[in-house]
């Protein structure tokens, strides 16, 4: 398995680390971009194991850090906060978009025919959906525990938010106190209509969609991926309903092992693929 970390320019100061997995075989086999949730990252927990495991099964992936997720040099610990602060769901968008071409053109490997799936996680699912909704290269899409809605604040946190400028959140794995700009909120007001509207997206996917979700989900309630399945088109939609488990599929950071259902999901997620794109 040829394994490779790689580097994309995403504005003047700013990069977008990754790491391709299985990179003899983006030429001629499914090649599967994993997008990280909020307070994620393409090292955190099952992101590894989910890039060996398709990787030994002959498919290509790639692996990505937003350049604004608060992953620096250190590949696990959270130390570009004030760039954690100022990031934005449009952001997000661009830089998987430039992931996506990066792909197409060639970057990572000669590819002659698109064979390209997305596969984003929590609120990388709704990223994923955004920019895949754009780019035919894109030949399917999977979500797993994904969110149907970027607007999951009340009025009274909105109000205050933008009054301080930031809004803080707590990582309850680190204990850290992690801010969030304004820029978040108004990014996501002036543009839900349009580029952040996660309804549309769906709507004109027009692709093979996998939705794979927790019932016993606490972080994002499974009526969320129920919300996109009734958004989308059901002769090319699956809905996968994962019974007792949560929001990582009781896969924990720093990675403890593997576990049934989540095998399941990697089972079900790779047979969509062979399905539709391999």
């Amino acid at each position: 398995m040829i394994i490779k970390d790689f580097s994309l320019a995403a504005g003047p100061d700013d990069k977008i680390i990754l790491s391709g997995y299985g990179l003899e075989n983006i030429g001629s086999k499914a090649c599967i971009i994993f997008v990280h949730g909020f307070k994620g990252f393409k090292d955190w927990g099952f992101g590894p194991y989910l890039a060996r495991y398709f990787a030994e099964k002959g498919m290509c992936v790639l692996t990505f850090n937003f350049s604004h997720n608060g992953i620096g040099e250190n590949p696990l610990e959270f130390t570009e906060m004030d760039k954690f602060a100022s990031n934005t769901y449009s952001r997000e968008v661009s830089e998987l978009s430039t992931v996506i071409d990066a792909y197409g053109n060639g970057y990572f490997g000669a590819v002659e025919s698109s064979r390209l799936v997305v596969l984003g996680h929590s609120r990388g699912g709704a990223i994923s959906l955004l920019a895949a909704s754009r780019k035919a290269s894109v030949k399917a899409v999977a979500l797993w525990a994904s969110v149907s809605r970027l607007n999951r604040y009340s009025e009274r946190q909105k109000k205050e938010w933008l009054k301080k400028g930031f809004m803080e959140v707590k990582n309850q794995r680190t204990g850290q106190i992690m801010r969030l700009n304004a820029a978040l909120l108004e990014d996501l007001e002036r543009n839900s209509g349009d580029l952040l509207n996660i309804k549309k997206a769906v709507e004109t996917l027009n692709r093979p969609l996998l939705i794979a979700h927790g019932e016993q989900d606490l972080a994002v309630p499974i009526r969320e991926g129920e919300e996109l399945f009734g958004w989308s088109d059901k002769s090319r939609t699956e809905f996968f309903k994962l019974y007792a488990t949560g929001h990582t599929f009781d896969i924990k950071h720093p990675f403890e092992g593997s576990n049934e259902k989540f095998e399941r999901l990697l089972k079900k997620t790779y047979d969509f693929i062979i399905k539709n794109v391999n």
